[in-house]
């Protein structure tokens, strides 16, 4: 009872209310490029800041409590912020960052020594120096992406209007659950034929 007593008299009600949070950050580059991919569903509220001098500030509210969440950078080297980008889809916000001087970076941000806990390496978007040149699998050209209304939703099989991606001629002009149902059936005939041959 006295300890109660106590927290309350030294902890006020809303002081743990006005602390932000931080959200997962991702990033990867190219010698031109920095990726950097915030990872927090259903934000609102986005507010981006980024500075020529590569100042890199992000905030959102998330959740039913409308959580704050914010993230202050220093990044290594200064940018193009006339032509950097960004994305904001369902459950991650992406920015494509442009370099000022095309440079690989030997880190993400100025301060050297341990890096914040939510900031890691995006190892699905990673291309080694070495590597780039060779225009491997990992490189990424986004300059035919409308960053104004790109999906990066679960909607990779679907084109366009529901229609599914052929696949070597099967599945023409189906939508994907016409495709589902053929399977099925598919499915069901197959059964059919391995109970006559027992």
């Amino acid at each position: 009872m006295l300890r109660n007593a106590l927290w309350n008299v030294l902890v006020p009600n809303n002081m743990f209310q006005s602390c932000s949070r931080h959200p997962t950050v991702k990033w990867a580059q190219r010698s031109d490029w920095v990726y950097i991919t915030v990872e927090l569903p259903d934000a609102e509220d986005v507010k981006l800041k980024l500075e020529p001098e590569g100042k890199f500030f992000f905030s959102a509210t998330s959740g039913a409590s409308k959580t704050l969440y914010e993230v202050d950078l220093d990044l290594l080297d200064s940018v193009d912020v006339n032509e950097s980008k960004a994305s904001v889809s369902s459950r991650s916000v992406f920015y494509l960052v442009k370099k000022a001087e095309s440079k690989w970076w030997n880190r993400l941000t100025k301060p050297e020594g341990k890096h914040p806990l939510y900031l890691k390496v995006d190892w699905d978007k990673w291309v080694d120096e070495d590597d780039e040149d060779k225009g491997g699998e990992g490189d990424m050209d986004f300059g035919d992406f409308d960053f104004n209304g790109l999906n990066m939703g679960d909607t990779d099989e679907i084109g366009e209007e529901g229609k599914v991606a052929e696949e070597d001629g099967d599945g023409e002009g189906e939508t994907a659950a016409e495709t589902k149902e053929k399977k099925i059936d598919g499915e069901k005939d197959e059964e059919g034929v391995n109970a006559k041959k027992d």
